[in-house]
């Protein structure tokens, strides 16, 4: 009887609240959509991108919400009198439904370029998904760093400082990574050997990075601009072929040098800890320190190890913020990306590819509401800014599913 109880909730819940999601669309966008206006989405990221044009794409506004409405309501009668297994699957059909029919509704008599949003969302998921990666690599390893936030920070001001002053956006980048893994060392060096709060530790670098940044910025970067603060950003990067295929080809191939050592880092990452023996030491370390221990494996080793690439990892992060996108450094301008990408390492379930397709979500919000305040919605532009964060609390609530952390995660190991 318990059992098919639970079994009527998993289906009922979800279903109901799918078909209330297909009547707010009905309600918010439908109704005020005038009829006989179309939204035009742009397929070309512009005129001079080498990939192939293709047509842009005219939808009738108010036919096309009723028809995503409809669908919705459909999903989610499935769901109650079927049930839909994938909880991912669920949260697609009603997170694509309602954010087209919200597309559809903001642009309707407009025209949205809908690749430039794309590669736009890409490109600032790059910052939040390494700092999900440095999240998943360090507590893979069961040890929580949330000193992320200002250590990309640090490393930001190191690369812009060290390129302005080499004259070489290669130095600063080396310069951001090496600066990651040094004070990520210092995490790992307090929280594994000392056994100190491994919170504390993080938060402490946070407060100590946000300092001292914003101290050399105001005593130094804003007074010699020239000297220590205008390093000049890579350059985009087209891909030969690749770069000409419609869509795919602005979105994916046609980046700078971060972007591209971030898509090759998730994928190196997913091979190591899943299909390496050093992927499988990190795994035990982070289920069970004691059995790894009794088999020979190093725990206080392999946990260094992984904090301090995670560390570069979040190095190469701060690196975007100056030398990857602006070319100067300002005060906290990594606004809570680091705190993003645990969230988004979370959604992810300390997976790689997960972290990654996540934290795509997460620039996807960010370059929505950027998008949407250059379009002129009636949406108070206060209320865009917060969609980002709305979404990381949405996502930290577990709305979005359940995830279970590694078995030993934050706990200090004491050797017998």
């Amino acid at each position: 009887m318990k059992t098919k109880t639970s079994f009527t909730r998993s289906r009922l819940i979800p279903g109901i609240v799918i078909i209330v999601t297909g009547l707010l669309i009905f309600l918010l966008f439908a109704i005020n959509t005038q009829p006989q206006v179309t939204s035009r989405f742009g397929m070309n990221i512009s005129a001079s991108s080498e990939a192939i044009q293709i047509p842009d794409l005219v939808v009738p506004a108010q036919t096309g919400i009723y028809v995503l409405a409809l669908v919705t309501v459909f999903f989610g009668a499935w769901q109650m009198a079927r049930g839909i297994r994938s909880t991912g699957a669920l949260i697609g059909i009603v997170a694509f439904s309602f954010v087209a029919s919200f597309l559809i509704w903001a642009t309707q008599g407009k025209s949205f370029n809908m690749v430039g949003m794309l590669s736009s969302s890409l490109v600032r998921a790059t910052p939040i998904a390494l700092a999900a990666l440095c999240g998943v690599i360090s507590e893979r390893a069961a040890v929580v760093n949330i000193g992320i936030e200002g250590t990309m920070l640090l490393s930001a001001q190191a690369a812009v400082i060290s390129a302005t002053v080499s004259h070489n956006l290669y130095v600063g980048l080396v310069v951001a990574i090496l600066t990651g893994g040094l004070v990520a060392a210092f995490h790992a060096f307090m929280v594994i050997r000392f056994k100190v709060n491994q919170i504390v530790s993080g938060v402490a670098i946070n407060i100590f990075a946000t300092g001292a940044t914003s101290f050399i910025s105001s005593r130094y970067l804003e007074k010699h601009t020239d000297l220590f603060n205008n390093s000049g950003t890579f350059p985009i990067i087209s891909i030969p072929l690749l770069s000409k295929i419609p869509i795919l080809g602005p979105v994916l191939f046609e980046n700078s040098l971060v972007v591209y050592l971030t898509m090759l880092l998730v994928v190196v990452l997913q091979v190591v800890l899943f299909y390496t023996p050093w992927g499988l030491r990190t795994r035990a370390v982070g289920e069970h320190p004691k059995a790894a221990d009794t088999l020979g494996i190093d725990v206080f080793f392999v946990r260094y190890v992984n904090v301090i690439i995670g560390g570069m990892i979040a190095g190469l992060g701060g690196a975007y913020f100056t030398i990857g996108s602006v070319g100067r450094f300002d005060e906290v301008m990594t606004a809570g990306k680091g705190f993003i990408g645990l969230a988004a390492m979370i959604f992810g379930k300390w997976n790689p590819v997960g972290a990654f397709t996540s934290s795509l979500i997460f620039g996807f919000t960010d370059s929505l509401q950027v998008k949407m305040q250059i379009l002129g919605t009636p949406i108070p532009s206060e209320f865009l800014l917060m969609a980002p964060y709305i979404v990381t609390m949405i996502v930290l609530t577990g709305i979005v599913g359940r995830a279970m952390p590694p078995a030993a995660d934050g706990e200090p190991y004491e050797k017998q």
